[in-house]
């Protein structure tokens, strides 16, 4: 039997088994299972086959976003809307069969905006090219799912389902459980809040799937076995999603104010230019950049030339980001913006910055 006859089966299982407190330990092991078997089948295989063309782009810019979706969404409309790079589009499916990046410029950022191909069910598999395209998908900061407005939720479920399978969590962060393997000892089980769906059988039954006998783990959340599973696989991608419901522009006002009021979602019309810089704002959020502009000594700030870092980034950050030899010559800098009490403010390394402050660097 096959790894995906055994994952069939394993879900198949999953579904005819009632939740109840008598099956919990099932569920988890099963559970446990078909994420050991799904990491196999995510592990490229043995024999290289024939080079083929290269699918994933280089990094460039502040942040990376990648446009999955299924295929004729409006995807490439998109880029070559927001962006100068002209994607083919098409009113067939599979117009795009390789990655194409573009650039977004918006508030002085390079965002890198990836045109992936249309993913199609059982992408998680391999079917349809998913494979590369998740993968690529995994080393994005932020995900923009595609979605056709006249469709309704199917594709949505069928998405997040798929990546899902391949270990990437939408909009969620990361479950706080402490878990280290050790040499001996056996298992040493705490938890700092009373657990409702995890007991110490539940997790011993899990880890010993693992072939893991000794280990530490401390839950300081009220976490799922699901999310246990996340923690000792290891390999999870946590990343905000904006969900984009595509062609609004043919469905009635009621449904589109519906889509609208739904969490992390946007709704847009590519063929109508509808939204387009509300979603670019919400995008904006979404990647934490901020714009921080520096200052010589006795001259006027340069607003021209910003540099672009995350959110939370502190003084020694933007050190690093002008000359990595600053940080060993730096006395104190002078920073005008909301993140002083008054301007300019004398700081020191470990002062956080906001967006669109001012600074100035004094060294040694």
């Amino acid at each position: 039997m096959g790894i995906l006859e055994k994952i069939a089966e394993i879900e198949r299982e999953i579904a005819r088994t009632q939740k109840n407190k008598a099956t919990e330990y099932h569920l988890g092991l099963l559970k446990a299972k078909l994420a050991k078997y799904r990491a196999q089948l995510l592990e490229p295989s043995k024999s290289a086959g024939a080079k083929g063309e290269g699918f994933d782009v280089m990094k460039s810019g502040d942040a990376r976003v990648a446009l999955i979706g299924f295929p004729s969404v409006g995807k490439s409309t998109f880029l070559s809307l927001m962006t100068s790079t002209a994607s083919e589009a098409a009113n067939y499916e599979f117009t795009t069969l390789t990655c194409i990046p573009g650039v977004i410029e918006y508030k002085g950022a390079n965002i890198q905006l990836l045109d992936l191909p249309g993913i199609i069910e059982g992408a998680a598999q391999g079917k349809g090219r998913g494979r590369q395209v998740i993968a690529v998908a995994r080393t994005a900061d932020v995900v923009i799912m595609m979605l056709d407005a006249t469709k309704g939720d199917v594709q949505r479920e069928l998405l997040e389902k798929e990546l899902e399978s391949v270990g990437i969590r939408l909009n969620c962060s990361k479950p706080n459980i402490y878990f280290k393997p050790k040499k001996g000892g056996g298992l040493s089980y705490n938890s700092t809040v009373p657990l409702t769906h995890c007991s110490e059988k539940l997790v011993q039954l899990i880890l010993h799937e693992y072939k893991i006998f000794n280990a530490e783990v401390l839950f300081r959340e009220d976490s799922t076995p699901d999310e246990f599973i996340d923690v000792i696989v290891g390999n999870r991608v946590y990343m905000p999603c904006l969900y984009v419901y595509n062609k609004v522009d043919q469905i009635s006002i009621e449904e589109v104010d519906r889509l609208a009021h739904r969490p992390n979602s946007v709704v847009i019309s590519c063929g109508m230019k509808l939204n387009l810089d509300y979603l670019l704002e919400t995008l904006w959020e979404y990647l934490a950049l901020i714009c921080i502009y520096t200052k010589k000594r006795g001259e006027r700030p340069d607003f021209g030339d910003a540099i672009i870092m995350r959110r939370a980034a502190t003084v020694e950050h933007v050190c690093h980001r002008i000359h990595r030899t600053l940080v060993g010559q730096f006395k104190y800098a002078l920073v005008w913006g909301t993140s002083t009490k008054y301007s300019p403010q004398r700081v020191g390394l470990t002062h956080v910055m906001e967006h669109e402050d001012v600074i100035q660097v004094v060294k040694k």
